[in-house]
């Protein structure tokens, strides 16, 4: 999180410095176009900064749940919850047929992660009326674990070595091992799962966690700096999902 605070306080300081080059903003005492210049250089230095800064590596020693199996270590991770007056069952069932349309700036974020191409039918453009969940499943997700009215995990692969191709039709160990025995540099593996919980009579926590997990430095490093950019978007859609999970559940 501070990799992100720090990327984007660099941003915002580096876009002040080109306003102010154009006109200098006198109230944040920048008089002059050389004063604007090195405020935007100061604020590319910052971002590097910020894009650069370690990640640090966490182990999960005791497993609690599908996610923790299927993703015990992470470099990269974000969590969000959501209080839901419904039963468990009727929380799955939400889980399973909320539609893109239903979140709140989906459409928005993707069309803007997607630099605004149609693209083939994903995640980043998911056809209307289809719930969400069928369209990841349907193209670059994995389901590791269901267990209904408890958990769902899903993985993907954010990125390979270039030329590689999988050897045979992917599974959830396969996946699996990528987190936890692979020695192969230029991986990032990513499972994000939902999982159910009871918060008293009539009610139940969502929470989602998303893990993602570089298998070698250099692939670290160059991951840190795209994780950093897009995460207020994607913690915004994942917060909107929950949301949606929330409207259509309560509402039955």
């Amino acid at each position: 999180m501070l990799g992100v605070v720090v990327l984007y306080l660099g941003l915002i300081a580096a876009f002040l410095g080109g306003v102010s080059l154009l006109r200098p903003l006198s109230f944040l005492a920048i008089r002059t176009r050389r004063q604007a210049a090195l405020f935007l250089t100061l604020g590319f230095i910052v971002v590097v900064v910020g894009g650069s800064l370690p990640a640090r590596e966490e182990r999960i020693v005791a497993p609690r749940t599908q996610l923790d199996q299927f993703a015990p270590v992470y470099q990269f991770n974000e969590f969000h919850s959501v209080r839901i007056a419904a039963s468990k069952q009727q929380v799955y069932r939400a889980l399973k047929l909320v539609t893109a349309d239903e979140i709140a700036f989906f459409r928005t974020l993707t069309w803007l992660r997607r630099f605004g191409r149609p693209g083939p039918e994903s995640i980043l453009n998911p056809p209307p009326h289809v719930p969400i969940l069928d369209v990841a499943t349907k193209t670059s997700f994995l389901v590791l674990a269901d267990e209904p009215d408890s958990e769902i995990v899903l993985g993907t692969l954010v990125a390979a070595p270039r030329g590689w191709r999988p050897s045979g039709k992917p599974t959830p160990d396969g996946f699996k091992a990528l987190f936890v025995t692979t020695n192969t540099p230029g991986f990032t593996p990513a499972a994000m799962n939902f999982r159910i919980e009871d918060a008293g009579p009539a009610a139940c926590t969502l929470t989602t966690e998303t893990r993602l997990y570089a298998t070698d430095t250099s692939t670290r490093r160059h991951f840190a700096f795209y994780w950093r950019v897009i995460y207020p978007g994607s913690a915004l859609i994942r917060r909107m999902w929950l949301r949606a999970i929330a409207r259509r559940a309560e509402s039955r």
